[in-house]
């Protein structure tokens, strides 16, 4: 049996659609340009081997010096419209001519010299150079370099790629978007809804309450008081279910008292194999602003979930500690199975649930309530195969320094855990 679901597995149809289209389209586009560059670099090199049999006429028939500079001239200048850099050195590596080489300006004649010496390496790096044999034996050659609209064309697939990639990236991030909107309305209508359920069903319950006070004799008024909190529990719950999709009061409130008090309520009603313990670090009197309703929501789907991690048997540990930057951690520590690291990056992903039972939404929820509604942060602190997990919950606090701790306050019991039984 899988141990994990996704209630929200879409189908993938229309973004493997559209990366593949992508990946299709700038394929062909490289080869498609790759082609082109390979087409114009031979033309270009044939343009150099024509200027080059030209040259070699030239000297081997021309009849003074003054003719052939003046041809040699002619020709390269002739590669003026082609836009082709190129330099002519003689055998002795001196340069005789040079054509589109864009010169700075106020250079002396030797500086010129030692530039299109330097500019004839860039060229010999990315071209062979071509001999042109004259007469007597001597000899020249011709040092060219790409055209510039050439070297363009070669910077143009690297701006294709980090197009692709762009359009992949805002397509991708749309979808998630869009998927993840559906979500939140899928979930504010289901939380709604269910709180509209709720209401008939608790008014009746309410009532029956009411009916069970008249006749304490019949019904013991320990049981109806305990009846009553779960109602009232109902009634808590159907105001969170409500309070989703809204922007949630925030008050300041005592996350000490907060924390022992849900805590307290929360021990009764769990495993009775399950010893939890509280332990604060802070202040009494220290205040956080959060949503009561909603923030007891995280501490019980934490809570609960740890005990289904440890079976209903063993021991779980909140502590409340200060943190610097006016931050206050509390942390939720479990002697259950434990995490891989892969579950630990799934935990809080919705649908994600190693439970037979359940939708897989609970620590999502939570995750939400801390970062959206609170602006503070929920994640796994550790997690050891076989040994257990804690869990974190860090909030803002109003800043400035700490107040005194009153007294100190170590590890104790939840209260209600020592008050009896647990109430089924």
């Amino acid at each position: 049996m899988l141990k994990s679901f996704d209630i929200y597995n879409q189908n993938n149809v229309l973004k493997i659609i559209v990366a593949v289209n992508l990946l299709l389209v700038g394929t062909g586009s490289l080869l498609f340009t790759n082609r082109i560059i390979n087409k114009l670099e031979a033309r270009e090199e044939q343009y150099m081997q024509l200027y080059a049999s030209a040259l070699k006429y030239v000297f081997q028939t021309a009849d003074n010096e003054e003719n052939i500079n003046l041809i040699v001239d002619g020709i390269l200048q002739a590669n003026q419209n082609n836009a082709i850099p190129a330099i002519y050195v003689d055998e002795h590596n001196e340069p005789v001519q040079s054509k589109n080489i864009d010169l700075p300006t106020g250079l002396s004649a030797k500086e010129t010299r030692l530039y299109l010496l330097e500019q004839k390496e860039k060229m010999r790096r990315n071209h062979y150079p071509i001999r042109v044999d004259l007469k007597d034996g001597n000899f020249g050659l011709i040092y060219y370099d790409n055209s510039l609209l050439l070297k363009q064309l070669n910077y143009f697939p690297f701006a294709l790629i980090a197009t692709l990639t762009a359009l992949g990236v805002l397509a991708y991030l749309s979808f998630s978007s869009s998927r993840r909107a559906e979500q939140n309305r899928v979930w504010v209508g289901l939380a709604k809804e269910t709180a509209h359920q709720l209401g008939t069903p608790l008014s009746s319950l309410m009532a029956w309450v009411d009916y069970m006070r008249t006749d304490p004799d019949h019904y013991e008024a320990e049981v109806t008081d305990e009846i009553e909190k779960d109602v009232n529990r109902l009634e808590t719950i159907t105001a969170r279910f409500s309070s989703i999709g809204s922007v949630p009061t925030l008050k300041d409130e005592n996350i000490d008292e907060v924390v022992t008090h849900f805590t307290d309520y929360l021990a009764r009603r769990i495993s009775t194999k399950v010893k939890m313990t509280v332990e604060s670090n802070l202040p009494a009197s220290l205040m956080v602003r959060i949503n009561r309703l909603l923030f007891e929501w995280v501490i019980e789907n934490i809570c609960k979930n740890a005990v289904d991690a440890m079976a209903g048997v063993g021991e779980l540990r909140i502590r409340l500690l200060p943190l610097p930057h006016d931050e206050v951690a509390i942390d939720i520590t479990d002697t259950g199975k434990g995490m891989s690291k892969a579950s630990m990056t799934k935990v809080f992903a919705p649908g994600y649930s190693t439970k037979k039972r359940g939708w897989g939404l609970g620590l999502t929820l939570a995750k939400r309530i801390v970062e959206d509604y609170h602006n503070g942060r929920l994640f796994v602190k550790s997690s050891e195969i076989g040994k257990g997990t804690t869990f974190r919950i860090v909030l803002h606090r109003e800043p400035g320094p700490l107040p005194e701790i009153d007294e100190p306050r170590r590890k104790r019991p939840s209260l209600l855990k020592l008050r009896g039984p647990k109430v089924k």
